[in-house]
């Protein structure tokens, strides 16, 4: 059966995007090089391990006497000026997000959680570009479908390494905690390879 192609929603301009999201009645949605993308809903496991893995980082700052803070979906990153994004957790250092704020201030740890519909964007597209935005130091991927974590994190001298994690913490500096990632899976029918 004929399906005809979807129009494609663009808007260059971040006020008029923001302004178009805020009226929405339902759905989540990102923008890249203008483009609206709607966000696929969330399968349970996703929402679980998401939680898990803010739960994680907020209890690391919160031991490590740090001043920044987890925030969870819905807070963008911008980059550039015609890409905005909504990463699943992300940890913002420096000025604290204002309470009416939809934009993260400095983000330095960017976790997105792999679902099917979206890993290729993932480790591929945004890889790329939240790494383009100079606070960012860490990329955290988590996967949902079997126990895998890997780190991307920025170097002294720019290059990115990407480190597989299975047991051990995890060092976040900046902003100066670790964390397990098989904490991210406490509570799921997924476990990290011993």
């Amino acid at each position: 059966m004929f399906k005809p192609k979807e129009a494609v929603l663009r808007f260059d301009d971040r006020a008029a995007y923001r302004a178009w999201a805020e009226v929405q009645q339902r759905g989540r949605w990102e923008r890249c090089d203008g483009v609206v993308l709607a966000m696929a809903p969330e399968r349970a496991r996703h929402v679980r391990v998401k939680y898990i893995v803010w739960a994680s980082l907020r209890h690391a700052l919160a031991e490590a006497g740090s001043p920044c803070e987890a925030l969870g979906d819905s807070i963008t990153v911008e980059v550039g000026e015609e890409t905005d994004y909504e990463p699943d957790v992300l940890v913002n250092c420096g000025d604290r997000v204002a309470d009416e704020s939809v934009v993260a201030s400095s983000p330095v740890v960017i976790v997105e959680v792999l679902s099917p519909s979206t890993a290729q964007r993932d480790v591929t597209r945004k890889l790329e570009d939240y790494f383009t935005v100079p606070s960012i130091c860490h990329y955290i991927l988590v996967s949902t479908e079997s126990a895998r974590v890997i780190l991307h994190s920025r170097m002294e001298n720019g290059l990115l390494l990407a480190t597989p994690h299975s047991r051990g913490p995890i060092k976040l500096d900046p902003p100066g905690i670790a964390v397990d990632p098989a904490s991210f899976y406490v509570g799921t029918d997924l476990a990290l390879p011993g």
